[in-house]
């Protein structure tokens, strides 16, 4: 195996490291969406994240909102940010967040402006930041200042078998290494959720798990469901997949943590850790696109998605390297797997053996290689919402 303690990353103004590069072109607001992208339009080497969201929320629902948004912007995959609003005050707040960061950002709002002014002027700004970024060079970083995350999706037997545990197999080599790492999807640990409180560093971490888990049932799940789990736990996929409930789910789920590592704290949807280094938990919607974007905007830089039956999901600022020891998968949807661990269940591979092969394609991912979701345009930028509008 080649030397993976090192990679080559873009050192940011507040010291975090990223592994690409990009103009964000981030609207506040879901009618800030067509200005946005005519911005990007505009100006090459620019990218634009529309979303759906944005107006009229309030509360902890705009709480999560400012969060996701700043956290977007502030990710050091991202350079510098041009922010477009309807209005002001809400786009400065989510300036304000991204400046606290240090790296170039700017705001523009379309009331009393209108959309073509508007868009004007953050095209200036978007192509003097283009000139800016594209002359910062990557530099070797120790393997520590890689923030790596995981979620897994259209889950089947060789998922628990193979490519999870394959996740877990590298964070249990690179988490004593100084990465900081994470795993979410509350509701897809129903069934292991006492095995994985068993896991947290300290019993004061396994007992915020457990109320953080107890939450989403009681909150989110119960009051809403009307089979187990609305029929969506486990999906068509999982079924098909041999997976008959979503306890053997879960089960399967928990093994990208490996088996040497405890989490050290519990994190809110889109929260930054706070403890340094190491393994956390993050409480998350089971949704692919809406779980990544929530890890993306706690600040992970690089995402390892194990499946079984193909999941075809992307980010737009995260790379996402796809696992799957599928056979049928490899045949069927090749062009969307980064690292093929099918070779575990014929016995070609050991699971320490497959967790090198994807460490080494993690480091060449953090080095600049394109991932399958990336070559192939997938960008899912999905906004968790917590309850209805105003």
């Amino acid at each position: 195996m080649p030397d993976n303690s090192t990679f080559r990353g873009y050192r940011r103004e507040n010291g975090r490291v990223g592994v690409r590069n990009y103009v964000a072109i981030l609207p506040l607001d879901d009618i800030s969406n067509a200005a946005c992208e005519a911005v990007a339009n505009n100006i090459q080497g620019t990218l634009a994240l529309p979303h759906a969201y944005g107006r009229l929320q309030f509360g902890e629902d705009l709480d999560l909102h400012f969060l996701t948004m700043i956290g977007t912007g502030s990710n050091p995959n991202v350079a510098a940010c041009v922010v477009v609003g309807i209005e002001p005050g809400w786009t400065q707040k989510v300036v304000d967040g991204i400046a606290a960061t240090g790296k170039p950002v700017a705001g523009f709002s379309i009331e009393q402006n209108g959309d073509i002014n508007t868009i004007a002027a953050a095209s200036r700004k978007a192509k003097e930041f283009v000139h800016w970024a594209t002359g910062l060079s990557r530099e070797e970083c120790p393997i520590s200042d890689l923030w790596v995350s995981t979620k897994c999706g259209e889950s089947d037997t060789t998922s628990g078998i193979g490519a999870n545990p394959t996740v877990g197999n590298m964070y249990d080599k690179l988490i004593p290494q100084g990465v900081c790492g994470v795993f979410g999807e509350t509701s897809e640990l129903t069934g292991a959720e006492h095995l994985c409180q068993a896991r947290a560093a300290s019993p004061e971490i396994g007992e915020k798990f457990i109320n953080t888990f107890q939450a989403y049932q009681d909150e989110v799940i119960e009051p809403h469901k009307t089979t187990d789990l609305s029929d969506s736990q486990p999906t068509k996929g999982n079924i098909e997949g041999g997976l008959s409930t979503i306890e053997e789910k879960a089960l399967g789920n928990l093994e990208k943590i490996g088996k040497k590592v405890s989490y050290i704290d519990v994190l809110g949807p889109a929260e930054e850790p706070a403890k340094g280094p190491g393994l956390y938990f993050m409480d998350t919607s089971s949704a692919a696109a809406e779980c990544v974007t929530l890890m993306a905007a706690a600040g992970y830089v690089v995402h390892t998605f194990p499946t079984g039956q193909g999941n075809i999901i992307g980010n737009p600022i995260v790379p996402v390297v796809k696992i799957t020891a599928n056979p049928r998968t490899i045949r069927t949807m090749s062009e969307h797997i980064d690292v093929d661990v099918s070779g575990i269940l014929t016995r070609e591979l050991t699971m320490d053996q497959a967790g090198d092969k994807l460490i080494e394609m993690v480091v060449k991912t953090a080095n600049g290689r394109y991932t399958a979701a990336e070559a192939l345009g997938h960008r899912e930028f999905v906004m968790t919402k917590l309850y209805r509008s105003a």
